[in-house]
């Protein structure tokens, strides 16, 4: 199979995802080549069959802003005719399923492409969440997101809550959309009893919260701030914020606000496995997570996660099992939660252990399997 797959190259959800499973499928001997904008910071182009290719983005003083959708329909078309791609499959949406959709029809109107998809390249989709949830549904993006999406050849989803969000807001059929997990590199976020940065973050050993994410509005950072600031009232501890976006000043200004900024580590982006091994408590209160890959990762690492009965979160974290989940809104319930549950030390220990028993479920062989016999089956149709 030789497949192009197009993402964000940032340390959101769907461009993890994508750059994985990109590896994966190379490694499994399937020719794979990534394409975005600059290059994912978890792809390792070290490998046979893997090829990255950065998208040329226009500056002519006549775009107020560049046009990047258009540019990467241009790299994909050049991608399919080079290397005789055969199946485009966009990670996210906007843009990425509108440009390989101009991509495909540029190629089919000239008679271009390769020998190897004399009938057209095919195109496959995962959607990611605020793809379906947030940004598509805005007005100056929802029919065309709806168009995008009615000309796939696949679909996909890491949740059935978002398979089925999508029936609901963009005319799917049900049961077109296929829902396939995201998965865990289990190797790499794993326990480690040792955790040498605990001993940096909390050097009097107080309890370790933690919140990885792009710290956009959807992520409700205010409401980890003020979680933490109910725990922080009943005992010694810190937050620990990894990621960066424009949520975060607001979150630092909230934690002085609230007298807790000195118990706040702000880390910016960077690995998050040796700070999740280091962690008590993983928070996580978004309006709708997906999915919650942040959330999984810190399972691995055997940290239980806090968050809410939404979106696509009750199917990865069992609530009262490996972390708990508390009515949406509720960041006083949160704190209270996350408070009790450190303060009883043997089920707090319960529920580490579970955590990782139930991440080893998302493990990425079985999961590979479901998204490779899915593109290849939609090659076959």
């Amino acid at each position: 199979m030789r497949l192009a797959v197009v993402c964000y190259p940032t340390f959101g959800g769907s461009g993890v995802v994508a750059t994985e499973l990109a590896m994966h499928l190379a490694d499994r001997g399937h020719q794979v080549h990534v394409i975005s904008y600059d290059q994912p910071v978890r792809l390792d182009t070290l490998r046979p069959n893997l090829w990255f290719h950065s998208v040329d983005i226009g500056t002519y003083p006549l775009f107020r802003h560049p046009p990047y959708t258009l540019n990467l329909s241009n790299k994909l078309i050049e991608v399919v005719e080079e290397h005789g791609v055969e199946l485009i499959h966009s990670h996210y949406a906007i843009p990425h399923a509108v440009s390989a959709w101009q991509a495909r029809e540029v190629l089919r109107s000239s008679n271009r492409g390769s020998a190897a998809c004399p009938r057209g390249v095919k195109l496959a989709c995962t959607l990611h969440g605020t793809d379906i949830t947030l940004v598509g549904r805005e007005r100056g993006f929802y029919e065309l997101t709806r168009f995008a999406i009615q000309r796939q050849d696949l679909l996909t989803a890491p949740s059935t809550w978002l398979a089925t969000e999508t029936d609901k807001h963009f005319g799917t059929a049900p049961g077109t959309v296929l829902a396939i997990p995201n998965f865990v590199e289990l190797e790499r976020f794993r326990p480690d009893p040792a955790a040498p940065a605990r001993a940096l973050l909390a050097p009097q050993g107080q309890a370790v919260l933690t919140h990885v994410s792009n710290f956009r509005p959807v992520k409700r950072v205010e409401e980890v701030v003020a979680a933490f600031a109910v725990v922080r009232r009943r005992m010694p501890a810190v937050l620990v914020l990894v990621g960066d976006g424009p949520e975060l000043p607001k979150a630092e200004q909230m934690a002085r606000e609230l007298g807790v900024r000195d118990d706040v580590r702000v880390l910016g982006n960077q690995p998050p496995e040796p700070i999740l091994q280091a962690s008590d408590l993983f928070l996580l209160p978004s309006v709708a997570e997906s999915f919650g890959l942040a959330a999984l990762e810190a399972m691995a690492c055997g940290v239980p996660v806090l968050g809410y009965q939404a979106g696509g979160l009750p199917e990865v974290v069992e609530d009262g099992v490996t972390g708990l989940l508390c009515p949406e809104g509720s960041s006083i319930c949160l704190g209270t939660l996350a408070a009790n549950l450190l303060a009883d030390k043997p089920r707090h220990k319960a529920m580490c252990v579970a955590a990782r028993a139930q991440a080893e479920l998302f493990a990425p062989r079985p999961i590979v399997d479901q998204y490779e016999q899915a593109l290849l089956r939609c090659l076959s149709d």
